[in-house]
């Protein structure tokens, strides 16, 4: 791991743009085998990684942007010595994310649906909503 950490460079910036067209969401998992290429993340951590950046990604177009083809997902990569962090920021009317239903309290846990924060804040190390719920901060420790 420590191999890794030092080819690591702190200006190194990857941005994926996306039309909000539902399809779009299978281009995430080229975009971060590329950076578990290119930084030789372990599988587990690129696991993590790929479901969490689906369900932020899924969230942006179908939530946010309303599967508006007009309207953009835009996703950046900000690597460094400690962390890989995501920026997922969409065109939409926002949200309060603090205002979500507990998806395991007893009236939710048999929703089909309403997880995918959830999910994100078990399994990443630092997820923080900006703008209205437009855009997301996502940190993974990678040491």
């Amino acid at each position: 791991m420590q191999q890794q950490l030092q080819t690591m460079s702190p200006k190194a910036r990857f941005t994926l743009r996306l039309n909000s067209i539902p399809e779009n969401i299978s281009q995430v998992e080229p975009f971060l085998q590329e950076l578990k290429s290119k930084y030789n993340l372990p599988d587990d951590l690129y696991f993590n990684m790929l479901l969490v950046l689906t369900e932020a990604v899924n969230n942006s177009i179908l939530h946010g942007n309303q599967a508006d083809p007009c309207k953009r997902v835009v996703v950046k990569a900000q690597p460094n010595k400690a962390s890989l962090s995501f920026t997922i920021s969409d065109e939409g009317c926002g949200f309060n994310p603090n205002a979500l239903p507990d998806p395991t309290s007893p009236a939710c846990i048999c929703n089909p649906n309403g997880r995918g924060v959830f999910l994100m804040r078990q399994l990443s190390d630092h997820l923080q909503y900006s703008n209205n719920g437009r855009r997301v901060v996502i940190r993974f420790n990678i040491n």
